[in-house]
């Protein structure tokens, strides 16, 4: 599935292809509630990294988080608008096929979620409601399954 995104101000537009394109993993950790998620998480989806097409780059700044209780920065990179700061996607250099854009940025109609998955619930804050549906999974800290793997499981790779 080809996914179109952009930042609010509309500095930033960006497309990829996807065949992991459902919204169903919720991550609380506070990296993802502080730099992205105005309901306390963050969703992001799995993409092709190589499919990748960006138009106003040069609106793009980049961050890496500092990891708690550890020295040094997260591999990971955590791409924004430095016009209005909508979060974009994340991506990290140890899985370089993969591209993790964030659901929130996404224009293009996303699939429902059959089930969802909360993630790093260890990290919520008390303000935040969840409230798990029958067949969706919580976890302390990360699933036993990948954003490709939930796909492959549930029949609805794209």
């Amino acid at each position: 599935m080809k996914l179109d995104g952009s930042c609010h101000c509309g500095a930033v537009t960006f497309s990829l292809n996807s065949t992991h394109p459902y919204p169903y993993n919720y991550c609380f950790c506070s990296i993802c509630r502080k730099t992205q998620g105005g309901g306390g998480f963050a969703i992001n989806l799995g993409g092709d990294a190589n499919s990748l097409k960006v138009e106003g780059e040069e609106n793009i700044s980049v961050y890496q988080a500092k990891l708690e209780g550890e020295d040094g920065l997260s591999p990971a990179r955590r791409h924004f608008c430095k016009s209005c700061g909508s979060a974009l996607w994340v991506y990290d250099p140890r899985w370089p096929e993969l591209l993790h854009p964030f659901a929130s940025a996404i224009d293009s109609e996303l699939p429902a979620a059959p089930e969802r998955t909360y993630l790093m619930v260890g990290s919520k804050k008390a303000w935040v409601p969840l409230e798990p549906g029958p067949n969706d999974k919580v976890f302390e800290k990360y699933p036993d399954e990948s954003i490709a793997d939930w796909h492959r499981r549930l029949g609805v790779e794209k």
